[in-house]
């Protein structure tokens, strides 16, 4: 129903759909704390207009000018809890706003709340939903009372417990695409060119033993391809003896990276006690491990690209960030940052394949406008905590039933309806997004070639599709010839 013309909601709405796009970047005085936490300014970048958006809300409402302002501060909110110091106690993102009875609170619970302190000492807050429609200027306390996340130290800082980093670096160069293949078939080979890969991607264990990187490295390459290993080991032997097995594990990778390995994947999804020992779940606790497989794969060759193990992207965990079995993506990140993971890594690692829409849309998600929906959203909770660091997707891929012979597993019921044509079409638009933001290296296909349909339907991922016809292949292609 019409919102009352008393309620501060609708002033602010009015300024969202005309100013969000066309906001030109204010300059700012961000302090230390948050030089390293602020969006890189650009308009495709979702929590920059975020930002645009909330803070010319506030100049109107306030009457105040934010151009120049001392600091300004973000973290990611749930707004699905009644607020206590609400005159009603609504819940929603209006739960922050005095003059919004309950009635009339937008049912929305997930977004960005903003902190903004100004030149002159005032502290203004603020709320933006993931779909940057929906925002509300705060006057009481919020209900979450979520921490701002501490920053993560400078480049170079010396951190408690960990090495000094080694010198090398890789991430420099063009974005590129690769594919994570199941083998490298004559067939396989031919539609990734067709499709513009230059590197494959394969998953080893510790555990296989060096040869098994070596015969994978020299298949890739006899074939023309730059290869990326991802690399896991035994979770049970890291709960035994973390310290002792961080150092067998980066001896391990260091061989690899001699081997002849063009990047490494330090470990895959840490943040889930599938693959970390749950008691152990930290993104502090994984920059250990991390540290010391940058500093011996740089040893061994500082040409190699590192890669941080990509965090499975997850809300389960809700407000809190962590709980029994893991944390979220974002809290995982924002802990590896704060505990200096960004001086031991060219490139953040980054999973997305839960997307059932467009990777250029921000909202629309029928199950939910929570941002690892949405290509832009995972974006965005990376360079929240690695605002400096290129983004590497290790996986990105659709879930597509069509022509599998068998329905979708329940599990994955939530891709019931995406067709061939638009997974072939949405991760050609994801390449392009990709190659056109500037800050995405490599983005590596989840998957190429697996044929596996059960509880995990690997082969309804996979762009070469039952019968040998591969779309994907032609779309990609038309992207990356540009």
């Amino acid at each position: 129903m019409p919102t009352p013309p008393h309620n501060r909601r609708t002033l602010v709405s009015l300024f969202l759909a005309t100013l969000a796009l066309a906001m030109t970047v204010g300059l700012l005085l961000p302090s230390a704390r948050l030089e390293a936490q602020s969006p890189t300014a650009t308009p495709t970048d979702p929590l920059w207009l975020a930002f645009s958006s909330i803070r010319r809300a506030i100049e109107v409402e306030e009457k105040v000018d934010l151009r120049f302002v001392q600091k300004w501060e973000f973290y990611q909110d749930d707004w699905s809890m009644a607020n206590p110091n609400h005159p009603q106690r609504a819940g929603g993102i209006d739960s922050c706003v005095s003059t919004v009875i309950i009635t009339e609170a937008r049912p929305i619970f997930f977004g960005w709340t903003f902190v903004i302190t100004a030149l002159n000492g005032k502290v203004y807050t603020g709320r933006v939903a993931f779909n940057l429609r929906d925002l509300a200027v705060c006057d009481i306390a919020g209900a979450s009372g979520a921490p701002v996340a501490a920053p993560p130290p400078a480049a170079g800082a010396p951190v408690a417990g960990l090495p000094t980093p080694v010198a090398g670096a890789a991430a420099t160069g063009r974005f590129e695409l690769g594919g994570h293949v199941d083998g490298l078939p004559q067939w396989a080979v031919d539609g990734m060119k067709q499709a513009g890969m230059t590197w494959v991607k394969k998953q080893i264990r510790m555990e296989n033993g060096l040869g098994a990187a070596q015969a994978l490295i020299s298949d890739a390459k006899s074939k023309g391809f730059k290869i990326l290993l991802g690399i896991v080991g035994n979770r049970d032997s890291i709960g035994a003896n973390p310290s002792g097995y961080y150092q067998q594990y980066a001896s391990f990778v260091a061989e690899v990276a001699r081997a002849g390995a063009d990047a490494i994947e330090v470990w895959n999804e840490p943040n889930i006690d599938r693959e970390w020992p749950a008691n152990l779940i930290n993104g502090a606790e994984y920059t250990k491990m991390l540290a010391a497989a940058y500093n011996a794969i740089k040893s061994a060759n500082p040409n190699v690209l590192v890669i941080s193990g990509a965090p499975a992207p997850t809300g389960f965990f809700g407000a809190a960030g962590c709980g029994s079995g893991g944390c979220n993506d974002d809290a995982f990140m924002q802990q590896m940052a704060r505990a200096g993971a960004a001086q031991f890594m060219d490139c953040v690692g980054l999973h997305y394949n839960e997307g059932i829409i467009s990777p250029s849309a921000n909202s629309g998600d029928p199950r939910d406008n929570y941002p690892t929906r949405y290509f832009n959203g995972m974006n965005a909770r990376a360079k929240a905590a690695f605002p400096n660091k290129p983004l590497c997707y290790t996986e990105l891929g659709y879930l597509s039933g069509e022509g599998m012979g068998a329905p979708i597993p329940s599990g994955f019921a939530w891709a019931n309806g995406v067709t061939v044509a638009q997974q072939a079409a949405w991760l050609a638009e994801a390449a392009s997004i990709a190659a056109q933001r500037g800050d995405i290296r490599l983005m590596i296909v989840w998957n190429v070639n697996f044929t596996r349909w059960d509880s995990d339907p690997m082969g309804g991922y996979a762009i070469f599709r039952p019968g040998g016809a591969c779309p994907a292949c032609a779309t990609l292609g038309t992207v990356m010839r540009r």
